[in-house]
């Protein structure tokens, strides 16, 4: 009969530590299915997201950890993934909801919000993105999505779908370049209509596209359901700079975590290998210390992400080994740490 016992395994893997939330495996409740079988081992890892980025860090250490216990011969380690679900989300099927803002327009929020859905869908994630951008639509065509499917009479409205996200805009109820000259009490029925009778089903991140600056939509979105946290998005020059310090500001009256700010058009990157800094640089790194959280981000100039904005095409699928598609998954795996982070406390 074989010495290992599942609790010397537990105790072995209380000294594995999950980088991200600085707790061990055992304490954070990841440790699953534990089996032994003479010198063989084996167990579950149960992640809090599957766009984590240090996955195979996490089982190395759990192998190695398992491994070091006497008359251990072989370790089994499977890795799965449970999204943690903010508690104070109602009446949704959505376990987090995260908000793309910038101060202005212009500085690329919604090809991070198309990029950051589709990222983590491809991690495998389950993924709704809602465009609240009323007065510019764009996630239809950079979603290369055209129209909602027919809503069955008496049901939700269906949402449309494109790389495994599932995705809701104005866009397809308006004219192509028709203008929407909305008041307040408009905007807000159509942030609350997104919401609630939108057939959304289960989600582990709603990914929301915000208008920019910080008017009715905003305030609308808060009022109808809590968020989970926010992502700002800016670009190095000072005055995007200032206008996205009125971003924070609003989330932080808002009371919404903001988990952390992206740098877009950071860099144009040459053949030599240098990075040309277009339009200047530190305005991310400032705008971050401001808000006090992480510069998650830093993503560069890469015509593939304009090329794939343009043609429906996200560049996290259409070209993946590009810069820009790999800072875009680099960016993806960051929000879903600090969500997990910001859950659990």
């Amino acid at each position: 009969m074989s010495d290992v016992s599942k609790d010397l395994v537990i105790t072995a893997l209380r000294q594995v530590q999950d980088p991200e939330l600085r707790k061990d495996l055992v304490t954070l409740n990841m440790i699953k299915d534990v089996e032994i079988d003479k010198s063989e081992v084996s167990f579950t890892i149960e992640l809090t997201t599957p766009a984590c980025p240090l996955r195979q860090q996490i089982q190395r250490d759990a192998e190695n950890a398992v491994l070091a216990i006497d008359g251990v011969e072989s370790v089994n380690v499977t890795m799965s993934a449970r999204v943690p679900e903010d508690k104070k989300i109602k009446d949704l099927t959505i376990k987090n909801i995260i908000a793309i803002g910038s101060g202005k327009g212009g500085v690329g929020k919604s090809t991070i919000a198309v990029n950051l859905a589709v990222a983590l869908a491809e991690c495998g994630a389950k993924v709704g993105l809602m465009d609240a951008d009323i007065y510019g639509p764009n996630v239809p065509m950079m979603m290369g999505v055209q129209a909602l499917p027919p809503t069955p009479q008496g049901k939700k409205i269906q949402t449309a779908e494109a790389y495994g996200v599932k995705v809701m805009s104005i866009g397809f109820m308006v004219t192509a370049g028709q203008p929407l000259i909305w008041r307040g009490p408009m905007l807000h029925s159509a942030i609350k209509q997104f919401l609630m009778d939108v057939d959304w089903g289960e989600l582990d991140y709603l990914i929301v596209d915000l208008p920019p600056g910080t008017g009715d939509v905003q305030l609308s979105l808060v009022q109808t359901v809590p968020l989970s946290g926010g992502v700002i998005v800016t670009m190095p020059q000072q005055v995007s700079l200032d206008d996205a310090a009125r971003a924070v500001s609003m989330f932080k009256k808002m009371e919404v975590p903001i988990l952390g700010v992206v740098e877009n058009m950071s860099y144009l990157p040459m053949e030599d290998g240098t990075l040309r800094r277009i339009f200047g640089e530190g305005g991310g790194e400032e705008l971050a210390r401001i808000a006090g959280a992480p510069l998650l981000a830093n993503v560069p100039i890469d015509e593939n992400i304009r090329i794939g904005g343009d043609r429906g095409d996200p560049v996290v699928v259409a070209e993946p080994e590009s810069p820009g598609a790999k800072a875009m998954n680099a960016l993806a795996q960051s929000v879903a740490a600090r969500m997990s982070i910001e859950i659990r406390g």
